[in-house]
């Protein structure tokens, strides 16, 4: 039973916590709040101060020096990577000659998937427990003079506990796939109507014709060579976009050895392509019930070529393996004809300056009702019959 008398302290590495306590929190089921996965980043040099995701983790024990409860958080000096959009509140910060950067974001880097991040043991009073984790947040953001701390994709449990200490809420939209206990593809493609479905066959059809042959394999399976193709498309879809892809392939290697199972790469392969490589791929994550589509890119166009390995690949991939979710990552109104509905999002944010709060709390209430009749109208265009 969890008992009172509570230790705090910021470590900024995960090697300075315990693999074993830090995995038996609950929340850590998912693959990316995983110590493996989040020691990774740090080893790896995909996070750290050249980055601009300096860690700051929170860790929290009982009297006993028993890990109870902790938070995954870094120090910003930027807003890459989170997929919550403030630029516009750093530019009015700015304009009011105030510092809206550093500020602290509990977060996984790089990584839009909605999820835990008040992780708490088992068997403690979660309540208590989570709303410490976020007194500390807060306290930490004080004690350095920050203009704000930022929690982004948090479930709704713990989006009750941050609203309760006073954070705003913020509301967003992704785009997620549910398995209604589908026997197959083709019963999925049953239940649209049948334009989508006439739709989605044409599509599959062009790359089938096309010569493509799509593999699935578990990280653990890719060869070196497979990755470093992997790898180069990764990197090329952010070169193309203009970003800078801060995942290295020793990072992906890593995670697909120590997280095994919980990494799916989807490969395209065609006969034309030099030394057999592949010529298209999607990276995902998985667990107990969910898919999280990350990373695609290509080194030739074939059309169609995507909607295939990043979505119905992976959508048969969930029905095969009865997984309840396919969240294939943030934006994308496309994604709706494909069976992927609007789904709302969620950040929190504490903002010290007492004027921006009320600014932001006010912007927030007409942007939450602006968000609101977005995801109505978008159910709208429901391909489902």
């Amino acid at each position: 039973m969890y008992r009172c008398g509570m230790r705090s302290t910021l470590i900024s590495s995960m090697s300075d916590v315990s693999r074993d306590a830090w995995n038996a929190l609950d929340g850590t089921h998912t693959p990316f709040l995983r110590h493996e996965f989040l020691s990774a980043l740090e080893k790896h040099g995909c996070v750290g101060e050249a980055t601009g995701w300096t860690p700051q983790h929170v860790l929290l024990f009982d009297a006993d020096n028993n890990l109870v409860g902790a938070v995954p958080q870094y120090l910003k000096h930027h807003s890459y990577g989170e997929l919550v959009f403030d630029w516009a509140w750093a530019d009015a910060f700015q304009r009011s000659g105030l510092r809206y950067y550093p500020k602290l974001v509990a977060a996984i880097p790089y990584t839009p998937a909605s999820g835990p991040r008040l992780l708490v043991t088992p068997g403690a009073e979660r309540g208590t427990v989570a709303s410490a984790l976020v007194r500390l947040l807060i306290e930490n953001a004080q004690r350095q003079q920050l203009s704000s701390l930022h929690c982004l994709f948090p479930h709704g449990q713990d989006r009750s506990v941050l609203a309760s200490q006073g954070l705003l809420v913020r509301m967003g939209c992704q785009f997620h796939w549910h398995n209604d206990h589908y026997r197959d593809f083709d019963d999925f493609l049953a239940r649209l109507t049948a334009r989508k479905r006439k739709k989605i066959r044409r599509e599959r059809r062009a790359v089938a014709e096309s010569g493509v042959t799509l593999h699935r394999l578990l990280g653990e399976q890719l060869t070196d060579t497979q990755w470093q193709a992997v790898h180069r498309h990764y990197v090329s879809t952010y070169e193309r976009l203009g970003g800078y892809a801060t995942l290295s392939r020793a990072f992906f290697q890593e995670v697909s050895h120590s997280l095994p199972g919980q990494l799916l790469v989807i490969v395209a392969e065609h006969p034309d392509a030099q030394d057999g490589l592949p010529v298209a791929s999607a990276i995902c994550f998985r667990d107990a019930d969910t898919l999280y589509g990350r990373h695609w890119g290509c080194d030739a166009h074939f059309d169609n070529l995507h909607f295939e390995v990043c979505y119905y690949q992976g959508l048969e991939y969930c029905i095969e393996q009865g997984l309840r979710r396919f969240d294939p990552g943030a934006q994308g109104e496309h994604k709706i004809s494909r069976g992927f509905l609007p789904t709302p999002t969620w950040s929190c944010h504490w903002i010290a300056d007492p004027e921006f709060r009320v600014a932001i709390e006010d912007f927030l209430c007409h942007e939450t009702r602006g968000m609101e009749h977005y995801i109505e109208s978008l159910g709208e265009h429901s391909p489902f019959k």
